[in-house]
């Protein structure tokens, strides 16, 4: 588990690196950029996520066919990823650019705004090489190559910060664009890792011959499977991505210290939980391997083992995030407002790491297993049944403000989290442990 989960935290770790870096170097833009810049992730990726959610079905159809040994079924789904990918890719940034003309009906943030509305623009433009970098990933990792997608993460950082000193910035004779220009950097880096996959897919099928032996044309039937794997799995992450981009949005109604402090939270808990989400993604393939050869112990015990290092590596973070919120916070900014309100966040946020490593790897196991559907009520029920409520009311009703939202999605957590791990407990006691 830990030779397949350390390169898969790493490659999660590269993915959000590009976010801590976008946002530390918008913060030397001012809190207005650093804000919007934050704002425009929070709702961009629930949109682009659950698309590339669809993709998910791949874990298990991948996965489930490299244990049963049959590489040609593995590269026929790959090819019809592809396939999905390319039809989503204008839904999406319809559903992208129609956030403009909403924030702006909603009465958010006049100066916001203006430095919103190109950065979303420009951000648009990833979309194709995202959800093919996806279908590439979903692929390489169920076959037990995982090395490529560390390292296109990695470098692809370098691409991004090397992008954003440019473009941002003004330098070797480029425009000054602001916080436009990381939208653009991040636009070239995702074009980067697409690449990076693809060539490391025809590498390793360079001998075999089976890639350019089968069909490239679209399965109808393959789809629709990758669709019905996907679909609740893209559910999932919708509910939940969707509940982050409209607390921010409750967040954005607050002050620009409040959304400045929202926001560096945001990223500081979405770091730590690209660890948990690695190992989700080892234990959906190691489960599925184990499951597609017949062995139904072996999966159980994989999943046990998957969700025992994410409980360990969350526990941890949460101490942290407890000890020493002023510290973390001051890595983004020296603003003293922004810091003090930025604690109190992390503080809060510190209740609920060990439950969202419980909850992102019991539902990785359960998807190895083909079970999307329970995850998806998980996070419907918590987030939407007690996150909004909770948050809404200690936030404007009660006048707690950004506090009031992070102890609704505590509260949420924690219940999915729970939930989570006891249905994980009923569906390994019947696969044999």
């Amino acid at each position: 588990m830990l030779r397949m989960a350390i390169p898969l935290a790493l490659a999660e770790l590269g993915w959000m690196a590009m976010d801590v870096e976008d946002t530390m170097m918008a913060g030397r833009l001012g809190a207005a950029a650093l804000g919007a810049g934050s704002l425009g992730v929070m709702l961009f990726y629930p949109i682009v996520i659950c698309g590339t959610g669809l993709l998910l079905g791949m874990d298990t159809l991948v996965s489930q066919a490299h244990g049963a040994r049959d590489a040609a079924d593995c590269l026929r789904t790959l090819v019809n990823g592809a396939w999905l990918s390319l039809a989503l890719a204008p839904l999406l940034a319809l559903l992208v650019r129609l956030l403009i003309p909403l924030l702006r009906a909603t009465g958010t943030n006049a100066t916001v705004m203006a430095l919103f509305d190109p950065f979303l623009k420009a951000l648009a433009w990833s979309l194709v090489p995202l959800l093919f970098y996806a279908a590439f990933r979903r692929y390489l990792q169920a076959i037990d190559l995982v090395k490529p997608v560390t390292f296109a993460l990695v470098s692809a950082n370098v691409v991004n910060v090397l992008g954003n000193w440019v473009l941002m910035y003004g330098h070797w004779g480029a425009p000054r664009m602001g916080l436009e220009g990381s939208g653009w950097s991040t636009t070239i880096a995702r074009c980067y890792m697409a690449a990076v996959l693809l060539a490391a897919i025809v590498w390793n099928e360079r001998s075999g011959g089976i890639l350019w032996s089968i069909s490239w044309r679209p399965s109808l039937k393959r789809i629709r499977r990758l669709v019905n794997l996907g679909l609740p799995a893209a559910m999932q992450i919708l509910f939940e991505g969707a509940v982050f981009g409209l607390v921010s949005v409750f967040a954005a109604h607050l002050d620009a210290v409040l959304l400045a402090a929202h926001s560096i939270a945001i990223n500081v808990v979405a770091t730590t939980y690209m660890v948990p989400l690695g190992v989700s993604s080892a234990a959906a393939v190691r489960v599925g391997q184990a499951y597609g050869a017949g062995d139904a112990r072996g999966a159980a015990t994989r999943g046990w083992t998957a969700i025992l290092l994410g409980a360990l590596f969350m526990g941890s973070s949460g101490v942290v995030l407890a000890a020493a919120p002023r510290w973390i916070v001051r890595i983004y900014t020296p603003n003293a407002a922004v810091i003090a309100a930025g604690a109190v966040l992390l503080r809060i946020a510190a209740l609920f790491q060990l439950f969202d490593g419980l909850q992102v790897v019991a539902g990785g196991a359960l998807r190895g297993l083909g079970d999307t559907r329970t995850p998806m009520l998980a996070h419907l029920a918590g987030y939407w049944g007690v996150c909004l409520p909770v948050a809404y009311l200690l936030c404007f009703r009660l006048g707690w403000g950004a506090a009031g939202i992070w102890v609704g999605l505590s509260a949420a957590l924690i219940l999915i989290g729970s939930a989570l791990l006891l249905a994980w407990r009923r569906r390994a006691a019947k696969t044999g442990a």
